[in-house]
């Protein structure tokens, strides 16, 4: 059956998606549903309708879920950004942990997958210790903050989110007084004018010192001494500060910081190790799981103190100096000039003299120092961005052949590419373990711990001569994995006869040509525009492209 737009079906949500959609199907015809949660019967209308899959919006739960709760924060569903809030807390720590195996299943080919436990949380509301708060007008012209709905620049207001610390609330509260007191504009990005455009807040769960940064549109804020002595009378309060960032752009933060008062950075601790944390430094938002997962990562190391240990990605050295405890050395790569300093400043603050930080990319800076010196690593550890590893870096991390690679990810589609890069290279994936550090969003980080396979441990096989008739590209990814992501990742359906016709065009040829007519006189559908973009971020994906 064909759906077209304003179409109502019904649905029962067997999955949830990437943002947290549900996933439903009305025969064979594949419905996103905002909303929707696993295990719910609903009524949905079609607003967007392409060849086999489709968007709807939640009409009616006809049968709610027996996993269904009602969500903490009567925004929820407006703001967007808590995707799994009406979806019971064990229910989410079962779609993350599938989600993770699902990728290195389908992404990475691996089977047996020796899958820890995920670590989640026993309280998972007001964990993050950092928010961002976006300041404009309402419809009947009030101040308001809050987050943007999803996809939009459209403020929710709400000074309370369920996912941060309650005292994000009165800093609101009394910037807001504030800028009604002084007559300071809001920020607005389609004309480019007024003053106040962010509030930036971290705490320190361990500490229990707060930090107030207001992100304005020029240099000086009226009446700086009056809300410098409005937010101290907040207990908390060790720093309040100014960020300048003039640009029309929807980047947060600028580059110029001016201290109003205070320190100009709050201390928290993870562990028994201690930071500096500036409004420009990342530090991971979720202080108790961040420890769980260094701890993680910690015990993958296995280090006994005698280790030269090599941590890329390594931030303000939140990881580095975790490995210090135990490792003989510690080398850091950052490619963000402050995130090293911090770091350096952070290890002389613990007391740290096993350590050396370098500033540059990860896949630039390895490959430099070990031409350089040739020193090898026992363990490597990475914790890269969403994005993944650099190719490069990967195939030097084969070539300096460290006993044990631990891989921190926030991503586990590009984990499972890179894991299986990995692993074609000469190491074995011995343990998985995600860890929760994003209750009640579809966000999951994991832990990884791969050994180095020894040449003196081998096995013999026979191989049967056709058995090795296959390219280099056909090992990368199976027709069956192509579809299977493309469908994941942009809910097209792909045959095989375009996935050859994108092969061939990008020069891979094939064992069998599907591109030839079965008769001279016959015509081949050719693959549309949109599934060939699709095809080639797949082919992208698995890096055979």
């Amino acid at each position: 059956m064909e759906y077209r737009k304003n179409d109502i079906v019904t649905l029962k949500i067997e999955d949830c998606g990437i943002d947290g959609e549900g996933i439903g199907k009305a025969d064979g015809f594949t419905v996103f549903v905002k909303d929707a949660v696993i295990g719910d019967t609903v009524r949905a209308k079609i607003m967007k309708a392409k060849k086999n899959y489709g968007y709807g919006r939640l009409e009616e739960i006809i049968t709610p879920s027996l996993d269904r709760v009602e969500p903490k924060c009567q925004f929820a569903r407006q703001c967007g950004g808590c995707q799994l809030q009406a979806l019971s807390y064990e229910k989410q720590l079962e779609f993350k942990t599938s989600k993770v195996r699902g990728h290195l299943e389908r992404i990475g080919g691996f089977t047996d997958i020796p899958m820890e436990k995920i670590l989640g949380m026993e309280q998972p509301f007001h964990y993050r210790n950092k928010a961002q708060f976006p300041v404009g007008k309402s419809k009947d012209g009030r101040i308001i903050t809050g987050f943007y709905a999803g996809r939009t620049h459209s403020i929710i207001e709400n000074r309370d989110c369920a996912l941060g610390v309650t005292r994000n609330k009165e800093v609101l509260d009394r910037v807001i007084a504030h800028m009604e007191k002084f007559h300071i504009q809001p920020y607005d990005e389609n004309t480019g004018k007024g003053l106040m455009r962010h509030v930036l807040i971290r705490y320190g769960f361990f500490t229990d010192e707060m930090m107030v940064c207001l992100i304005i549109n020029g240099e000086n804020l009226p009446g700086e001494e009056a809300l410098v002595k409005s937010l101290r009378q907040i207990p908390e309060t060790v720093s309040v500060m100014v960020n300048v960032n003039k640009k029309r752009n929807n980047v947060i933060l600028g580059e110029k910081v001016r201290l109003l008062w205070g320190q100009p950075y709050i201390t928290d601790k993870i562990g028994e190790i201690s930071y500096q944390i500036s409004p420009l430094s990342f530090f991971q938002v979720n202080p108790y799981q961040t420890g769980r997962l260094y701890g993680k990562a910690l015990e993958y190391a296995q280090l006994s103190g005698n280790e030269t240990v090599w941590d890329l990605y390594c931030g303000i050295g939140t990881i580095s100096l975790f490995l210090a405890q135990q490792a003989k050395m510690v080398r850091g790569v950052e490619i963000i000039p402050a995130a090293i300093e911090n770091a350096k400043e952070n290890a002389r603050l613990n007391g740290f003299d096993n350590t050396e930080f370098f500033v540059g990319k990860a896949e630039e800076v390895l490959p430099e120092q070990f031409a350089r010196t040739g020193e090898r690593a026992d363990v490597i550890v990475v914790d890269p961005p969403r994005k993944g590893c650099d190719e490069t870096l990967l195939s030097t991390i084969i070539e300096m052949q460290p006993d044990r690679v631990v891989y921190v990810s926030c991503d586990s589609a590009t984990l499972a590419r890179d894991l299986k890069y990995l692993c074609e290279r000469g190491y074995e994936l011995k343990k998985v373990c995600p860890v929760d550090m994003f209750p009640n969003t579809v966000s999951v980080e994991t832990v990884c711990l791969l050994f180095k396979l020894h040449s003196d441990h081998h096995i013999e096989v026979e191989l049967e001569m056709d058995e090795l008739d296959l390219t280099a590209a056909e090992s990368k990814a199976t027709y069956e994995e192509i579809k299977k992501y493309v469908l994941e990742h942009t809910g097209l359906k792909v045959s095989n006869l375009y996935i050859a016709q994108v092969k061939q065009k990008c020069g891979i040829i094939e064992r069998v040509n599907y591109n030839l007519p079965k008769s001279e006189n016959s015509r081949q559908p050719k693959c549309p525009p949109e599934k060939e973009k699709a095809i080639k971020e797949a082919l992208e994906h698995f890096c055979m492209i």
